[in-house]
């Protein structure tokens, strides 16, 4: 029976659908916070402790959850997925696609390097220059949205129209990054998003709001979507090119018809989305991901 790591200190119901989802599959599954994981790099201990695995490692690794910390804290949390890879040890998604789509400035670099439709963004350490740039884009008819470089679910976003509307040096915790805002069509505000496992997008959803953040936490609401070729295309791109296994991909379209990706989401949650989809996202997951450690232990023994 394979043995499986479950990296969340708050399962909930996403935590226990992979549970489920695993034991259909035959495999047992603990969830490990990463909190308490641990090097211990003496000749008589395995190189990282992961609890309830004692001496030995997991056969794989699904991540469900990177938790909030200090600097040096989320380092570690990384070095540790980092460790079990360098291991042998199949990591889905593994730390660099995760540093990679958690840093919104990266994300939207290699987008941009990789010709993917994504909003024109800046990204300064001087408030002065983020005010020139804000101002510079006002001039344009534009507004720009402020974003934390590291955040989710629609937590600290602020839609800026003037320069003086940027937030200080301490609440920007230092980094101001600055995406175009995107107007779109209709009364409501609306996006997709696109959930794409094994480099193939799955499904999707469109999410709409009356207020012009859409993310479900935020209350916006979930409707069943027709996952569109241009959908498809840039969502897959995007998985793709930030090197992960699987993703959920967030895109509008613009008042001229142009779809934009906004932001890549390396551990995307799909409870909204299984409310209007009519198969089992989880399972879907499971099985790419047991796909994806045998392969992973297959190049691994003919090294």
């Amino acid at each position: 029976m394979q043995k499986i790591a479950i990296i969340s200190d708050k399962p909930g119901w996403h935590g226990e659908q992979l549970r489920l989802a695993l034991s259909k599959q035959g495999c047992q599954s603990t969830f490990v916070p990463l909190q308490q994981c641990s090097f211990n790099l003496d000749t008589n201990s395995a190189a990282v402790s992961l609890p309830g695995f004692g001496r030995a490692l997991p056969d794989g690794v699904f991540v469900r959850g990177i938790p909030a910390g200090t600097l040096q804290e989320i380092t570690f949390w990384l070095d540790i997925l980092h460790a079990l890879n360098e291991l042998g040890v199949p990591v889905y998604n593994d730390a660099r696609g995760i540093e990679r789509s958690v840093d919104k400035a990266m994300t939207s670099f290699l987008l941009h390097k990789a010709n993917i439709s994504t909003p024109p963004c800046w990204v300064f350490r001087d408030r002065a220059e983020a005010k020139v740039q804000v101002k510079r884009e006002q001039g344009n008819g534009h507004e720009l949205v402020f974003k934390p470089l590291f955040g989710s679910q629609g937590e600290g976003l602020k839609r800026i129209s003037k320069p003086d509307q940027l937030p200080d040096a301490v609440t920007a915790n230092g980094i101001y990054y600055l995406q175009r805002f995107i107007e779109t069509e209709g009364d409501y505000c609306f996006d997709w998003r696109v959930f794409v496992i094994g480099g193939c997008a799955i499904a999707t959803m469109q999410r709409q709001s009356s207020g012009w953040i859409t993310n479900v936490a935020n209350g916006a609401d979930c409707l069943s979507a027709v996952l569109s070729k241009p959908l498809t295309h840039l969502a897959e791109q995007a998985v793709k090119q930030l090197g992960l296994s699987y993703g959920g991909v967030d895109i509008l379209r613009n008042t001229a018809g142009k779809y934009q990706i906004i932001e890549v989401n390396s551990i995307p949650a799909w409870k909204g989305l299984q409310s209007v989809c009519s198969f089992d996202i989880s399972d879907l997951l499971v099985k790419d991901f047991l796909s994806f450690c045998h392969s992973a232990q297959s190049i691994e023994a003919a090294n």
